[in-house]
């Protein structure tokens, strides 16, 4: 199992340059890149700096992190969203990175769960055209989130989606906080494929109401009340070993050193991935 590194639990004390430095001190094997630390870095670094950083390192970019809000987008909106993935294409070419998280989009009023496959549907198969004009096709991981107001927010019915889009490159980001947020069902992870799971986010939670937790609830894996062994071991039934990605946007952790959050993530990601699978 490889450990990953999501940029989002660093968003306020750190920056790409940074974060890649300390990753690879710290002994991570993958980063997942979000685009506004992207960006940040390529107004003072080259994309031919970023590919020899990691030619020249153990830490191997896994993913770019994220297109958001796909669902209902005005026109307008839509182009914004797809230069983003132009970017992607353009650095992904020269780093050898082709999996990107796309998020669905919060508040689209009374919808219905018909209407919103659809237009996750018709997002999917936008954005893998795109990419593909751009001459490199992604693998599309569709991420559901884990609160109310959201129009995917369980691992269920996000599943039920990829499932329908019948594509090789569409798969399934399954977040720990998100599946616990909203109560996501643990048979539904059972009779996922393995290979659909594209991305693994882990993460803990205070112990609150289904539909209460937001980001700032996260925790150190370990420290909270998600029933992470469960997940895991139905994981590790399945054949899952690829990668597992620590993702905290806790605003507490953002004040410590950008160090010590690196450090302290890996350390407790080690302590509950390690009894089911070799870290490394």
């Amino acid at each position: 199992m490889k450990l990953c590194f999501n940029q989002a639990t660093t968003i306020g004390n750190s920056t790409l340059e940074k974060d890649l430095e300390l990753c690879e001190k710290h002994g991570y094997d993958l980063i997942e890149i979000r685009l506004d630390k992207l960006r940040e870095y390529l107004a003072i670094h080259t994309i031919a700096d970023l590919k020899a950083f990691f030619q020249s390192s153990r830490l191997k970019p896994f993913a770019f992190n994220a297109l958001e809000w796909v669902n209902f987008r005005t026109p307008a909106d839509w182009e914004t969203l797809m230069q983003g993935l132009d970017l992607f294409c353009e650095v992904g070419k020269e780093i050898s990175c082709d999996r990107v998280v796309i998020v669905p989009t919060p508040d689209v009023g009374n919808k219905t769960i018909a209407e919103i496959k659809a237009s996750s549907l018709e997002a999917i198969k936008a954005i893998d055209s795109r990419a593909r004009a751009n001459g490199w096709p992604m693998k599309l991981a569709f991420e559901f989130v884990g609160y109310p107001n959201l129009c995917v927010n369980t691992f269920g019915q996000a599943y039920d989606i990829v499932e329908a889009a019948n594509m090789d490159n569409v798969g399934i980001v399954l977040d720990c906080f998100h599946f616990h947020a909203m109560g996501s069902r643990f048979e539904d992870l059972e009779r996922a494929a393995k290979d659909k799971i594209y991305i693994l986010h882990i993460d803990d939670c205070e112990d609150l109401p289904v539909g209460a937790a937001r980001d700032e609830h996260r925790l150190w894996p370990g420290d909270g009340a998600i029933d992470l062994p469960r997940i895991f071991q139905i994981l590790k039934d399945k054949g899952y070993d690829e990668m597992a990605s620590v993702e905290l946007f806790r605003p507490e952790y953002y004040e410590m050193p950008a160090e010590d959050t690196i450090r302290i993530a890996k350390e407790k990601s080690v302590k509950v991935l390690s009894p089911y699978w070799q870290i490394g």
